[in-house]
């Protein structure tokens, strides 16, 4: 007779297997809090098992998943690369805890987006019984010897455990490490946008006059979603935060603790950020990024007056400002595109890590600035690519 299969050994399951794990995954705490990462899972693993593993490609997936136009291309946009990895964490953290015992595995190996499965073997199934015990008691000694044993392989395991899944210090980590230093709260600083209104009554043809100023009433979208991001990442770190809109941020509040400022570069606080290497201007003639006070490539010419563009350039700061005293994080884009795309560099693992990937080392205490370029895609604007940084 031939013999069974050693434990631990895997072997290929079958497509109904797959698809009942497959559901276990997506029900999973570490997935249904993320469609997109779900829609990427479920669309490689599908074409997978329809015999399509050649069709997933980068630039396939980009368009067939995440809605990216037929001239999307990878090398402008790591939303394919960064979703990947994440569904790699994401795995790694569920079958660490949640799916530690179940019967299949899946797997998406690094540089491949094709999946892979795999049975998982239960030892326990396949041990031999034990034999008979002999009815002669045992000696005390050898089953406290035993037991102490037992303990110890079990906190060992449990250490090893903790290790494999404990948080990683990221580079994204090291970014907020000196503005989340302490227990004092972060202001996040969301600005008002100028915005007129028409008086309705006022006759026809419209004359300016009819156009009313309303300050201090409105807030951009893009501003919105970054400010949204910001405090959702601030409350899953349980560190304090305290929202401020406009007109209701004062130096002195920026004095009594770190502030992260969301589209202010020419707002009223202009005088804040103009100080930096790169700075904002939106002026008759240029609009787009200045160097030292320098005119720079990184603008929009044909900028139309609603705004809508089909690509943006944005910067994140963060320094220890001399006015301030206290660290200071700024995102702002040229249009709302930019400060939308900025805010999502600045709250994701695997973004921050190829924006700082070649850093130098000691960049963690340094003041920094990256310049971003965003392109914008059916009205959203798409990861954002790093083209210029500044470390001082």
């Amino acid at each position: 007779m031939s013999e069974g299969p050693s434990p631990g050994v895997s072997h290929a399951p079958g497509e109904e297997r797959i698809r009942e794990e497959l559901a276990r995954v997506l029900a999973s705490h570490e997935f249904r809090s993320s469609k997109r990462s779900q829609d990427f899972l479920r669309y490689v693993i599908e074409n997978t098992l329809k015999g399509h593993a050649d069709v997933l490609k980068e630039r396939t997936i980009g368009i067939e998943v995440f809605g990216r136009s037929t001239s999307y291309d990878p090398s402008d946009d790591a939303t394919v690369r960064v979703k990947a990895g994440e569904v790699r964490k994401r795995l790694g953290l569920y079958y660490s805890a949640e799916g530690a015992h179940d019967p299949v595995r899946i797997e998406l190996p690094s540089g491949t987006y094709v999946p892979e499965f795999r049975i998982v073997a239960d030892a326990s199934a396949s041990e031999p019984a034990p034999a008979t015990e002999s009815l002669r008691p045992r000696a005390p000694f050898v089953t406290q010897r035993r037991a102490a044993l037992s303990a110890a392989t079990l906190i060992a395991l449990a250490v090893v455990v903790w290790l494999a899944i404990r948080p990683a210090v990221t580079p994204l980590d090291q970014f907020w490490a000196p503005v989340l230093r302490g227990a004092s709260p972060v202001f996040v600083c969301a600005a008002f946008v100028p915005v007129w209104g028409l008086d309705t009554n006022a006759p026809k043809p419209v004359r300016a006059e009819d156009f009313v100023a309303l300050p201090d009433q409105f807030v951009g979208g893009g501003d919105l979603i970054a400010t949204s991001r910001l405090t959702a990442m601030l409350t899953k770190l349980r560190h304090p935060y305290r929202l401020k809109v406009g007109n209701d941020v004062s130096f002195a509040d920026m004095r009594s603790g770190p502030a992260i400022l969301v589209g202010y570069s020419y707002t009223r606080w202009k005088e804040i950020s103009s100080q930096m290497r790169f700075f904002i201007k939106d002026a008759p003639g240029f609009v787009g990024i200045t160097d030292n006070g320098s005119n720079t490539d990184w603008n929009l010419p044909d900028l139309p007056r609603d705004r809508h563009t089909g690509e943006d350039y944005a910067i994140v700061s963060r320094v220890f400002h001399p006015d301030t005293h206290a660290m200071l994080v700024e995102l702002a884009g040229i249009t709302q595109y930019g400060t939308d795309a900025a805010g999502d560099l600045v709250t994701n693992p695997d973004l921050m890590a190829e924006a700082l990937r070649g850093a130098p080392k000691d960049w963690q205490s340094k003041n920094l600035q990256l310049v971003l370029k965003v392109k914008v895609i059916s009205g959203a604007p798409t990861s954002p690519k790093v083209i210029q940084r500044y470390f001082w």
